[in-house]
């Protein structure tokens, strides 16, 4: 007689990415083993986005905040599969103790944009770090940035249409649009990031990375002309180009975000 076998479709751990490229890792089960082989599936399906990629852990979603032994063990399987652990999302006092005793640092920045969803706000996890307005506009071509510092020189900005890109955003440069839509004029290149508080319109080729919503909004979208993202995302979640079907590529698209998925259709 055939026996049924359940089969446990969720992940052990929610990855999100953050506005200015860190991913965070909320743990959803403390199994340092499925946690490993589930990252180490990520970098080997999307390794340009996610090899040697810095990763905050958040313990927020578990009942108990684990010993040092079994966390530092995480640390080491995360290395091993190919990411960098770099901080701890702060929780508790007991994190806090956590954090000191792997010699990590603690950050807030990710966890606005759980509280909603888990019904429940921790001290210091109400908002987000605040940030400085972008530099005003210049006429010259956009200036190349390293992380963490997210520049929008070149770009004219209006209030009423938002952040507008008229020269290409090359590879290594990112736009971000702060609490407004972001719109591209031209080509997006592979490696580069373009980013907004509020949705993405771009009029040229997407080769590299674009993110909506980035501080939580759901209702943000992104649209395109011509679709090869590396990946999207909004509110957090992602798609990255492995992801998507084929068909797709090299489409006009819009991307949106419906019971916490990404949806991708052709526009045409």
């Amino acid at each position: 007689m055939p026996v049924s076998v359940a089969v446990d479709y969720e992940q052990a751990g929610e990855l999100k990415i953050g506005q200015v490229g860190i991913a965070n890792l909320r743990i959803r089960t403390l199994d340092v083993e499925r946690l490993t082989e589930e990252m180490r599936s990520r970098v080997q399906r999307a390794p340009n986005m996610f090899g040697r990629a810095a990763v905050v852990i958040d313990f927020g979603g578990l009942s108990q905040t684990p010993d040092p032994v079994t966390a530092q063990a995480l640390l080491d399987g995360l290395r091993a599969a190919g990411v960098l652990p770099v901080a701890l999302a702060y929780g508790t006092s007991e994190t806090d103790r956590l954090a000191q005793a792997l010699g990590l640092p603690l950050l807030a920045k990710f966890r606005a944009s759980y509280e909603k969803a888990d019904g429940g706000v921790e001290p210091m996890a109400a908002a987000a770090p605040k940030r400085e307005p972008a530099p005003a506009p210049a006429p010259a071509e956009p200036a190349r940035t390293s992380r963490p510092g997210i520049s929008a020189a070149g770009a004219s900005a209006a209030t009423s249409v938002g952040l507008i890109q008229s020269a290409p955003v090359r590879s290594g440069q990112q736009i971000y649009a702060d609490n407004r839509d972001l719109t591209v004029l031209t080509t997006v290149g592979a490696g580069a990031e373009v980013i907004a508080d509020g949705s993405v319109h771009i009029y040229g080729p997407l080769r590299g990375r674009a993110l909506a919503g980035a501080q939580g909004n759901t209702k943000a979208r992104i649209f395109c002309r011509e679709f090869h993202a590396e990946l999207v995302a909004i509110a957090g979640h992602y798609k990255v180009l492995e992801d998507i079907p084929k068909e797709l590529r090299g489409k006009a698209v819009q991307i949106w975000l419906e019971d916490e998925q990404i949806k991708i259709a052709a526009l045409d």
